[in-house]
């Protein structure tokens, strides 16, 4: 009988394309992680979480947003701490990636089925150095946690009261800030660290490599170990996503000091307002750790951090929104069709006509649903301004965690809208637009074309 409906379930499992696959894996992932969350001896003693919270907590987990109903500190013992820790992992390098890594111990081969879900879940175009790329993922991922927890750790000493503590408060920021998960057992974010600009510069340091996506952490580490003799040069990818990257950490730190600086900056010194505004626009990228209040800023400022937000970051990273890249090829598109070509090129490379219209889909699709979840959340919601839920959408879709401290109040219905963006957010937009697709068929005819009017 069991085996029957093993038989039944993979060859329904093998009916699925690899987009609906990867959905599947993310959507059990965060049920385990429901039940994982609300196991009673992961929390302090006379604590209980509601279904809703365990459910919420747990996608915001799993897709490493870091928004909260409930607060982590207050909840959860240090056994609770290690299990969401690991949550985070998982949710940050990809439950493909971890899942490679366990079936490579196991022993087992990697099989053609299984690549094609590495390549899904890590948006690679082909299959070349599939197992490779896995293994160099958790490499450095882990070397980075691990050196962010023993550098934060040891710093954390003069915090905290016992060598314990703060190894455990080092390690859990660690991880935190490498997959930009936003969550802290601090019971305040890094608002303890507001003028420890040593704190601030570890943070920022390790929220941008686990942002600006696992190809260009690979491919730096390739040019570093290269030999003297070797000849290597940096692929289109990594060129336009680090260029792009640091733009926007450079322009949104500038705005976000230019629109506040006869407000929030006004009076303070200019170091303070340096690593305010640079510590800001970095988190802003899907880091959602925080050195003040974010409501604290006037609207254009609150504005511009919804647009980075929306951005977040780079393709195969931990990161959500709807990824540098896209937003990369739309400006260039723009730039290009003003000057009157009829090509996209940068880095004396052209740009592929699918990827330019593949990022067109991505961003009109990610408008329309963030539009939506604020329309929906408006209607359930109209206690709250509509600037403080635009910043909550921006935040959950582009996996950031940021909160103009809404979250908490939000009913079940604002709750499960919450929930749906940071999921999709997580998964991507074009993993959700093939969750229903069946697969493509070569057309055998087409109709006539006609032009329309446009714009």
């Amino acid at each position: 009988m069991w085996s029957g409906y093993r038989s039944r379930f993979s060859r329904y499992i093998d009916r699925m394309s690899p987009f609906q696959i990867i959905v599947l894996f993310y959507l059990s992932a965060a049920a385990i992680s429901t039940l994982l969350i609300s196991l009673p001896f992961l929390h302090k003693e006379g604590v209980s979480i509601s279904f809703i919270d365990s459910l919420f907590t747990a996608v915001s987990a799993i897709s490493v947003t870091g928004l909260g109903v409930i607060s982590t500190p207050d909840t959860f013992n240090t056994g609770g701490y290690f299990v969401l820790m690991f949550i985070l992992q998982f949710g940050g390098i990809g439950v493909m990636t971890l899942g490679t890594f366990v079936w490579l111990l196991l022993g087992q081969k990697i099989g053609l089925k299984r690549r094609q879900l590495i390549k899904t879940d890590q948006n690679r175009s082909n299959f070349s150095g599939i197992v490779r790329l896995i293994r160099q993922i958790l490499m450095i991922i882990l070397l980075i946690e691990l050196i962010g927890a023993i550098i934060l750790g040891t710093y954390y000493i003069q915090y905290f009261p016992t060598i314990h503590e703060a190894f455990i408060q080092g390690a859990f920021a660690s991880v935190s800030a490498t997959t930009n998960a936003g969550f802290d057992i601090t019971g305040s974010s890094l608002v303890m660290f507001q003028n420890d600009y040593f704190v601030q510069f570890v943070n920022m340091i390790l929220l941008t490599l686990g942002a600006i996506g696992f190809p260009v952490l690979i491919e730096v580490k390739d040019y570093l170990s290269k030999r003297e003799n070797d000849f290597f040069h940096f692929s289109l990818f990594t060129k336009l996503t680090s260029v792009t990257f640091a733009a926007l950490i450079v322009v949104g730190a500038f705005l976000i000091y230019w629109f506040d600086r006869h407000h929030f900056f006004q009076g303070r010194s200019w170091h303070e307002s340096f690593f305010y505004a640079l510590f800001q626009s970095v988190t802003t990228r899907n880091g959602g750790l925080a050195t003040m209040d974010v409501s604290e800023f006037t609207t254009p400022t609150l504005l511009i951090i919804c647009a980075l937000m929306f951005i977040g970051a780079s393709p195969s990273s931990v990161g959500g929104g709807i990824r540098t890249t896209t937003f990369a090829i739309m400006v260039l598109s723009i730039f290009s069709y003003a000057r009157g070509k009829s090509h996209v090129s940068v880095f004396r490379r052209e740009i592929h006509e699918d990827d330019i219209f593949r990022s067109f889909i991505v961003i009109c699709t990610a408008m329309s649903i963030v539009g939506l979840a604020i329309v929906l959340l408006k209607y359930n919601e109209p206690q709250f301004t509509l600037m403080e839920i635009i910043f909550e959408s921006c935040s959950a879709f582009g996996t950031t965690g940021l909160s103009m401290g809404i979250t908490p109040d939000l009913h079940t219905g604002g709750k499960l809208v919450i929930i749906g963006l940071m999921f999709i957010g997580r998964i991507g937009i074009f993993a959700f637009l093939f969750i229903l697709r069946r697969n493509s068929t070569k057309e055998t005819y087409h109709y006539p074309k006609e032009s329309m009017i446009i714009g």
